[in-house]
């Protein structure tokens, strides 16, 4: 797959279900293949541990992005924040904030109240003062963190749908011209590439329509 797709997408998303299977070989075997990396292990755990599988993690070949879930609290993201400190040429490190396939009644099932838009920004907020580099939401709140946080704070969006893919497990999704619209700096984009009869005409697609949106 990342053999058929080199050319046609930035960075390739190394996620919990490979990483569990390979390992650092999967990060190791995409990078020499040219591709930068989004290790998206979610660390989720007390502030030690954290920083020390941040650390780690920033030690792996080409990995630009990573990120910890902001509910691990301000000082588990101030711990990982230093665990790459003076590191030359470090991955930005990215916050976690709602899972794009929870919605409000979700939350409320895990003891968070209020809409979904509303706690993004709030983590938002608190990854920033945190020290990290930016955050994962959904596109529906791009545009509030955007203006809460400010131009330079990196906003990925997962769960993006050209609109004629099929929603899967996702709740809040856009298409990729609404997330760029929106203000993401990234999309994460899985199913409508992998899953397709062509995956590198759908991922060429995709390109060129963030291109258009951005050029708007």
């Amino acid at each position: 797959m990342a053999r058929r797709i080199r050319g046609a997408a930035g960075l390739f998303k190394v996620g919990l279900q490979l990483f569990t299977a390979e390992g650092p070989r999967a990060v190791e075997r995409l990078a020499g293949l040219g591709f930068e990396i989004f290790l998206d292990l979610k660390f989720h755990d007390i502030p030690n541990t954290v920083a020390g599988a941040v650390a780690a993690a920033a030690e792996l070949p080409k990995v630009r992005l990573i990120n910890v879930h902001t509910l691990g609290g301000i000082a588990m993201m101030r711990a990982a924040r230093e665990a790459v400190a003076g590191k030359k040429r470090r991955p930005a490190l990215l916050g976690v904030t709602i899972l794009t396939s929870m919605d409000a009644a979700a939350l409320r099932r895990v003891g968070i109240s209020g809409a979904p838009a509303s706690r993004v920004v709030a983590l938002a907020h608190l990854a920033k003062h945190a020290g990290l580099d930016g955050v994962v939401a959904s596109a529906h709140e791009a545009r509030a963190i955007r203006h809460a946080c400010g131009p330079r704070f990196l906003i990925v969006v997962p769960g993006v749908r050209p609109a004629s893919a099929a929603l899967n497990d996702q709740s809040r999704v856009a298409t990729p011209g609404d997330a760029i619209r929106a203000g993401a700096n990234y999309l994460v984009v899985g199913r409508p590439v992998t899953g397709a009869s062509d995956p590198r005409d759908a991922a060429l697609s995709i390109a060129r329509e963030m291109a258009e949106a951005g050029r708007g």
